[in-house]
């Protein structure tokens, strides 16, 4: 009983805006993934966009649609550096090596939200999410933004202490290397809000 959508055409197409926007959606999970709490779980072959062809039963298939293809590494080379650089964001963050759950006392301060602060849309037609996650031991702030729409949304961007600023640290509608930059390396950014573009991630930091 499959749910599942491919981005307007089934198996492979040659329309160059479906495939950037199945590219898009692959780099959205891996954000997603990375930036989650606990241990990621990442199926040998995802970070070179791996397929079984739709078939969601394959353990059984001692053959080409359960092997690695080895030729993946270098066509998909781009898939392959942007999914090193998220591992390397979260293995070097100490937001994501935090053993005790977020927004437990003493720890890590949780806050959900929308495109609005401080107004998180849980029903079920809603296509947008952020949270904002504050260490106070290291004084240290990150914020992640989602949109799941088809169309750009404006999100509010938390305010921060004087003399901090965001720094965008994952942006998967941008072009590579500009889609996971180390946080030492990432652009400032300014405002009270941010437009996200259609079906993408954005990770911030502080400075």
């Amino acid at each position: 009983d499959n749910h599942s959508w491919n981005c307007g055409v089934e198996g492979p197409t040659n329309d160059p805006q479906i495939k950037a926007l199945r590219k898009r959606q692959i780099k959205n999970f891996l954000a997603i993934l990375m930036i989650s709490q606990g241990t990621p779980m990442l199926l040998m072959g995802d970070e070179v966009r791996r397929s079984q062809n739709g078939n969601n039963n394959a353990y059984c298939q001692d053959n080409g649609l359960s092997w690695f293809d080895w030729s993946a590494l270098e066509r998909e080379k781009e898939m392959l550096e942007y999914t090193k650089r998220l591992i390397h964001f979260n293995l070097s963050t100490h937001f994501f090596q935090e053993e005790k759950y977020w927004s437990l006392p003493g720890g890590i301060v949780l806050g959900w939200h929308g495109t609005r602060h401080h107004q998180p849309d849980w029903s079920d037609q809603s296509h947008c999410l952020a949270f904002e996650l504050y260490d106070p031991e290291e004084d240290a702030y990150l914020h992640v933004m989602l949109n799941a729409f088809w169309e750009d949304k404006t999100f509010d961007l938390p305010g921060l202490p004087d003399g901090k600023c965001w720094r965008k640290v994952v942006d998967t509608a941008a072009a590579p290397p500009f889609d996971c930059i180390r946080p030492e390396d990432a652009p400032k950014v300014s405002g009270r809000s941010y437009k996200l573009k259609q079906r993408s991630v954005v990770v911030m930091m502080n400075c």
